[in-house]
């Protein structure tokens, strides 16, 4: 465990049932004044708990309904452990990992934000543990996945520049995201940079196992992969939001209608000039994401 009270958040070291050791940043953990349920953030393929540093300062120190907030490092990024078995990157496993974190962190039901691949551990969550969430936020993901969207992310993590230093690794992301992005400014960018990469041996690296981009490369996006509407049917008596940016090719407006249409219920939120997946801080999305949970 490591406190660092500039920043507001504790990082908590937790060891998964494999005995390989996963990390998390606990913002507001420690307050007995936070009595409503918690939120649990669960970041994309190759993204980290760093993702989700700005919304949840804002989230945590509400002054009107503060919460904890726990954003999670899954095996292989961040500050978890890279597995040793590769396997291992499977949604089976990184459930599991969640499960076994809320346990060790004495979270019997949360409030649980899952972006992109996060939201994909969440539709298994759903099906096979739906009591220990209390909310779900889903970040530009749903049962259907578009070819065209998981290509987009194959190619740009097994294209081979890498960052000399920070301005390129800032150069990098406007290449790779910018026509989806519109709405970032400088800051964001650079702010963008901060979380995907990290410093290593004095060089500026992406913060993952390469064997994540090494798995995607390998995918055959010929054959149509399985929906997972079977899942999401799961979440009928939960409630959900679900977040899309304008600009996305993984979570199509056909996709997100279907959603709804199956769960009428559901609150939807686009978020402007932005793509895949939104970043939550910025703009007008931490408002509506209050309004949600307003209504928890």
């Amino acid at each position: 465990m490591r406190n660092d009270d500039e920043s507001g958040f504790v990082i908590k070291t937790i060891t998964a049932p494999d005995g390989l050791k996963l990390s998390a940043r606990d913002y507001g953990g420690d307050s007995p004044a936070l009595n409503l349920a918690p939120i649990v953030c669960l970041p994309g393929l190759t993204r980290n708990s760093r993702d989700f540093h700005e919304l949840a300062l804002l989230l945590s120190r509400d002054p009107v309904a503060p919460r904890r907030v726990i954003t999670l490092d899954a095996r292989g990024r961040g500050l978890s452990a890279w597995d040793d078995d590769k396997s291992h990157y499977n949604l089976v496993v990184e459930a599991q990992d969640v499960l076994t974190t809320c346990a060790a962190l004495n979270i019997p039901k949360a409030v649980f934000i899952g972006t992109s691949r996060g939201g994909l551990v969440l539709h298994l969550l759903a099906a096979g543990h739906p009591d220990i969430l209390r909310a779900v936020i889903l970040n530009d993901i749903g049962p259907v996945l578009e070819k065209e969207g998981l290509v987009d992310i194959r190619d740009y993590l097994n294209r081979n520049r890498k960052p000399a230093n920070w301005d390129d690794a800032v150069e990098i992301l406007r290449e790779n995201h910018g026509r989806a992005f519109t709405a970032l400014t400088d800051d964001d960018w650079r702010d963008m940079a901060r979380a995907i990469y990290t410093l290593k041996d004095g060089n500026v690296v992406a913060d993952f196992d390469p064997a994540i981009a090494v798995q995607m490369k390998s995918l055959d996006f010929e054959t149509p992969l399985p929906d997972l509407w079977p899942q999401f049917e799961s979440f009928q008596n939960i409630p959900l939001m679900v977040i899309r940016g304008e600009n996305s090719k993984l979570l199509t407006t056909a996709s997100l209608e279907e959603m709804a249409r199956r769960h009428p219920d559901m609150t939807a939120k686009i978020a402007i000039g932005q793509g895949h997946a939104p970043i939550l801080h910025l703009g007008d999305i931490p408002a509506a994401i209050r309004r949600f949970l307003a209504t928890i």
